[in-house]
């Protein structure tokens, strides 16, 4: 009578602590599955919880005349494995949480490095036509200046020649007129002296 009483007890036991570990598993797997991009915990029934590495083994639980005191120890450790469980599982969600968001603002500057870098390379194609397209007027501008000094010298040059010709005509037609009087020109004594 005295078991059937401890078992009544134990089984009360029992009923409340599985609803309360099923609730904070669902809690557990709604708060990351709310989470965009976290993959939900795996299922605690699936796969085994993840124990901690300890240099001392734990000591196999005894039995005792009364049960009580091993069950507790035994319920004891399994909700500090499933503790360390759900740590773990937040751990690594909180981890792929912060790679992400490393992994979106590397991105983002690298895109920004693209962009920046086309906006430059426009700007200076820009201002590189540009000064093909100043290189080329002054080209131009300094080809019609050469034209125009050329057109100058050679009026310049026709000038000269039409003068040189018009006083060898003179001198000719003088000379002339010196023959036929029989004159001789007054410049030319004055380069001989007597």
């Amino acid at each position: 009578m005295v078991e059937e009483g401890t078992q009544k007890v134990d089984k009360e036991l029992e009923v409340p602590e599985k609803k309360e570990e099923e609730n904070e598993e669902d809690a557990a797997r709604n708060d990351f599955a709310e989470e965009k991009g976290v993959i939900p915990p795996p299922d605690h029934k699936t796969a085994p919880p993840v124990k901690e590495k300890s240099d001392v083994a734990d000591p196999p639980a005894e039995k005792s005349s009364g049960g009580l005191v091993d069950r507790d120890a035994v319920l004891a450790k399994v909700a500090n494995e499933k503790r360390l469980a759900l740590i773990k599982a937040w751990e690594e969600s909180e981890k792929t949480k912060a790679e992400n968001k490393a992994h979106k603002k590397l991105s983002a500057v690298e895109s920004w490095e693209n962009s920046s870098k086309a906006s430059v390379d426009a700007q200076l194609k820009k201002i590189e036509e540009k000064f093909e397209k100043k290189k080329a007027e002054y080209g131009e501008k300094m080809k019609n200046k050469l034209a125009a000094i050329h057109r100058a010298a050679e009026e310049k040059r026709a000038t000269v020649e039409a003068k040189r010709w018009e006083e060898i005509i003179k001198v000719e037609d003088t000379a002339t007129k010196f023959r036929t009087a029989g004159y001789v020109p007054r410049n030319l004594l004055g380069c001989f002296s007597y």
